[in-house]
């Protein structure tokens, strides 16, 4: 890519923008509990961006200056001919962007590791909440822990560095943190707790009684662990602490009960080319519209300069009052987390 002297993106509170999650489908081999309703009703294809449109999206990005990206979805290793797009993507590293990665629920990695190391890929998040076989099962419903497992096997053998994501789910998997520590032990994995977070209408699923505060997470890693609170960043939301006993780190991810929208450096595009500027608040621009209007990528660098300046301060999730306050109504799925 040619070097081009622009403006970086910078929003209202004077945040520079520079970290992209794409959702690449809305569609997933899975039906986890706190992610998709188990009979989901996806997009028409017709509705959804071509890969030759998310390239082109993407590579607007990067010249504007987001120089992290992160391939999501639903699923993102389900869409056909999804190799392409991290070609693609991967030509712009050393060119601009520092890192492109992936979250994944592992599912189909096995397939895909060598590939994605091969496009320039060095990090994958692999989603996995629970070693329980029968736990897995409750909680993605369609899944099958086996499955992650190898693809979990085989990024490591491809040379990826995996990070396991671990939402907390109270009364469901509370009774797993230290054996999940101990395992990303023992694998060299750093380890990420999530908050559960109020989006979407899912089957009737209480978002109140699954919340399990990561406050309460590490004063039960705790009595077992030696923790110890560090600076390390990754350009996302976690805060980590280091483990004296494996060496490991584990981030907790907490927009509940500490607010990380201070230091806010991303925003989140859809596989339809929505731009959501705060995965909590509902506001977003539509940049297909754009993108399908004119080959001309001034309008799409104006259309996107814009929804920056509607960039909010933070989101307003909040369980403190015994009710879910601040839900949105689109699935997680739909945004890419």
């Amino acid at each position: 890519m040619d070097a081009v002297a622009t403006p970086p993106l910078i929003d209202p509170f004077m945040r520079a923008i520079t970290y992209l999650r794409v959702s690449v489908t809305d569609r997933c081999d899975f039906r986890c509990v706190y992610c998709m309703a188990e009979h989901m009703t996806f997009l028409p294809k017709r509705d959804l961006l071509t890969l030759e449109e998310l390239d082109r999206l993407c590579s607007t990005f990067v010249r504007l200056g987001v120089r992290k990206l992160r391939i999501t979805g639903g699923e993102p290793l389900v869409r056909k001919n999804i190799m392409w797009f991290f070609e693609r993507m991967g030509r712009h590293l050393g060119q601009g962007l520092d890192e492109l990665t992936l979250t994944t629920n592992g599912s189909q990695l096995a397939r895909f590791a060598g590939q994605l190391r091969d496009c320039g890929v060095r990090r994958v998040n692999v989603s996995l909440d629970t070693l329980d076989e029968d736990r897995f099962k409750a909680i993605t419903r369609w899944g099958r822990l086996a499955d992650v497992l190898h693809g979990i096997d085989a990024a490591q053998a491809a040379g990826l560095a995996v990070k396991i994501n671990t939402v907390a789910l109270k009364g469901t998997n509370d009774t797993e943190a230290h054996r999940l520590v101990e395992w990303c032990g023992e694998r060299g994995m750093d380890l990420t707790f999530i908050e559960v977070m109020p989006m979407g209408e899912l089957d009737g699923e209480d978002r109140l009684d699954q919340f399990w505060s990561l406050g309460d997470v590490r004063r039960e890693l705790e009595t077992r662990w030696t923790l110890t609170d560090t600076d390390y960043r990754t350009g996302g939301p976690a805060r980590y602490v280091r483990v004296a006993e494996t060496g490991q780190r584990i981030g907790f991810i907490t927009p509940l009960t500490h607010n990380f929208c201070e230091s806010c450096n991303r925003v989140r595009l859809t596989c339809t080319g929505q731009l959501y500027m705060c995965l909590g608040q509902d506001d977003d621009a539509d940049l297909r519209a754009v993108l399908r209007a004119s080959e001309d990528d001034a309008l799409l660098e104006t259309a996107i300069r814009e929804a920056i300046t509607r960039k909010p301060r933070g989101h307003d999730f909040d369980y403190s009052r015994q009710k879910v306050e601040g839900q949105v109504a689109r699935h997680m799925s739909v945004t890419g987390g």
